[in-house]
């Protein structure tokens, strides 16, 4: 009983919790409690079998992952529910959006995340497979007809979708897409390695004379290159990926390097950055920054323990994550209930995270 009460103080603590180090805090004294997330936990980071179920029962976007990571459902059935992505659910309705032009939402890019590279994005989130014949003929017409005109600089209005702008965290999110659903990208590739800041990161602000890397754009360029890295095995984005790689581990994911301070929220946007969204869109935190390493088949170590600590502190009593904030803008299509409910998709990543992190 004692240990119980102890438990919901510092719960309570957590919600009450004004600034981000407290946060993290009180989520590692809460973790310590619940001894959830120190090597090797690996049954710690399983689900319940109640939270298995929610979890399948979705759309078969989340229902494929949650097969893949979470359970030992043979790899027929895991690649039949894949498939219904391009004829059920999100993914058809995603694809259908698509207009003659190639385009969504009448745009290669806007603020709005209706945009051909916002859809695009999802679709790679969700897992669409790049040899349907759906995601080729999609892929065709973007290719074919989608020019950045209108959406970006000027110089760039004749670009091609996949030449991409000049922005790093634009072109990120351009070359991620594109490297998945095999598109030459080569061009926005050997462009981001040109400009990779001294202290391993990225910058869009670089143009403008900053010489300190941004989390923001980082992310989105080393999820490029890791994408792209998977399909060409290219020595030279490999290294720039690990300097960059390096950049988030050093600050453990969520602090400064010069004094160790935790950052509370983001300088640019004011997302906080223990509050976890999805879709994250051009934005850091740091679920992002944990599913990154785990794509990359890092091995965890004591720099992401914190981070860990506090992804383990989010789960509620029935053992589910929640969309803790959405970013303003226009959604293609509704991915989760709302704001503030649990979430299908944050719970998906929360877990195979922890699974990752105690293996």
């Amino acid at each position: 009983m004692i240990q119980i009460l102890v438990v919901d103080n510092h719960r309570r603590h957590l919600r009450r919790a004004s600034k981000f180090s407290e946060r993290v805090k009180a989520a590692r004294a809460m973790g310590e409690l619940q001894m959830a997330t120190h090597l090797p936990k690996r049954q710690a980071s399983r689900p319940n079998s109640a939270t298995t179920a929610w979890l399948l029962d979705s759309d078969p976007s989340i229902r494929w992952q949650t097969m893949r990571h979470l359970t030992d459902a043979p790899a027929d059935e895991i690649s039949a529910e894949r498939a219904r992505i391009a004829t059920e659910g999100a993914g058809v309705q995603l694809l259908a959006l698509q207009a003659g032009d190639g385009r969504w939402g009448g745009a290669a890019w806007n603020r709005g995340w209706n945009s051909t590279m916002h859809v695009l994005m999802l679709l790679r989130d969700m897992g669409l497979d790049p040899a349907s014949e759906q995601a080729r003929r999609a892929l065709q017409l973007v290719r074919d007809r989608v020019t950045w005109q209108g959406c970006g600089p000027r110089e760039c209005d004749g670009h091609a979708f996949f030449e991409g702008e000049l922005e790093p965290c634009i072109n990120g999110q351009v070359a991620a897409v594109g490297a998945y659903f095999g598109q030459n990208v080569r061009g926005i590739i050997d462009r981001l390695l040109a400009e990779q800041l001294p202290d391993g990161g990225w910058n869009c602000e670089a143009v403008n004379g900053s010489t300190r890397s941004s989390f923001n754009t980082t992310i989105c360029v080393l999820e490029a290159l890791l994408e792209y890295e998977r399909t060409a095995g290219d020595d030279a984005v490999r290294e720039a990926r690990l300097r960059g790689q390096e950049y988030l581990l050093e600050r453990r994911l969520f602090r400064r390097k010069s004094t160790g301070e935790a950052i509370e929220r983001d300088r640019k946007g004011g997302a906080e950055w223990t509050r976890f969204a999805f879709p994250t869109w051009w934005h850091y935190d740091v679920l992002r920054g944990l599913e990154y390493l785990r794509l990359a088949g890092t091995a965890a170590d004591g720099r992401v323990a914190e981070a860990i600590d506090l992804i383990a502190s989010k789960r509620d009593a029935d053992g589910r994550w929640s969309l803790e904030q959405r970013y303003p803008g226009t959604m293609p299509v509704e991915t989760d209930e709302a704001e503030g409910r649990p979430s299908r998709w944050n719970t998906l990543r929360a877990l195979r995270v922890l699974d990752w992190y105690s293996t």
